[in-house]
């Protein structure tokens, strides 16, 4: 009986064929993810390649944290000095010391009252001696009392509200519709004097009541002239630091 022959198993020289192809795959990969990140930051970049990393041989080798995307730019604020409510009340007062002062030749005479208590201060002016009746245009005797006044607010630290105030006579006639008008544009020449003075105008600020904030009844002569003023009121909230 013949001996069959045994078949020589043949040698497959297309091995390299496989891992090749899978080579090929995972650079086609690799290069679509580079692709598709196209507007390459720092912090995609350092994802990325810590994910080949990690894939390949282990553990990411960033050990910062990674910024995906823009990041926010900031600005660093200048530290804001708060003053201590004591600080507030002791500034107030030292103002209040400093106007009575200043003005104490008109506040003998009823023109000027300087009033402070409860964290508060108003140095109330007569409109007599600031503006002619009907009129905004400060007289050439406000002006030195302004000025004296500005020279002892611009070295406080203070924000200052400048209220016009006026009796409940009717405006006739003039620039002025109203008692509205008129107070208003009273206060902005206050404001405007004492930013001449030296007192910082940010700190400054002006509102007309008109005839609506009485501090007597207008009944009299007496009760309209003391209700037609000028207050600049200060309170110690309104104190701020330099």
């Amino acid at each position: 009986m013949a001996r069959r022959k045994r078949h020589e198993e043949h040698e497959n020289h297309e091995r390299w064929a496989i891992p090749y192809g899978d080579l090929v795959t995972l650079l086609l990969a690799f290069f679509v993810v580079m692709y598709s990140i196209s507007q390459v930051s720092e912090g995609k970049y350092r994802v990325v390649s810590d994910s080949l990393n990690a894939a390949f041989r282990g553990a990411p080798t960033t050990v910062s944290p990674i910024q995906v995307g823009e990041q926010a730019a900031t600005t660093v604020a200048a530290p804001i000095v708060q003053l201590a409510p004591e600080q507030k009340l002791m500034a107030l007062r030292q103002l209040a010391q400093q106007a009575e002062s200043a003005m104490g030749q008109l506040i003998m005479q009823g023109l000027v009252d300087v009033a402070s208590g409860d964290g508060k201060l108003s140095i109330a002016i007569r409109s007599d001696i600031l503006f002619a009746s009907g009129s905004a245009q400060l007289s050439a005797e406000a002006l030195p009392v302004i000025d004296k006044l500005g020279q002892v607010l611009g070295s406080f630290p203070v924000n200052i509200r400048i209220e016009g105030h006026t009796d409940n006579v009717p405006v006739a006639g003039g620039q002025y519709r109203s008692n509205w008008e008129l107070s208003s544009a009273r206060a902005v020449s206050v404001v405007h004097l004492l930013v001449n003075a030296g007192v910082p105008p940010e700190r400054l600020s002006a509102v007309g009541y008109g005839e609506f904030h009485p501090v007597v009844p207008n009944t009299t002569p007496d009760g309209r002239n003391a209700n037609r003023r000028v207050v600049l009121s200060v309170e110690a909230g309104d104190t701020t630091a330099q």
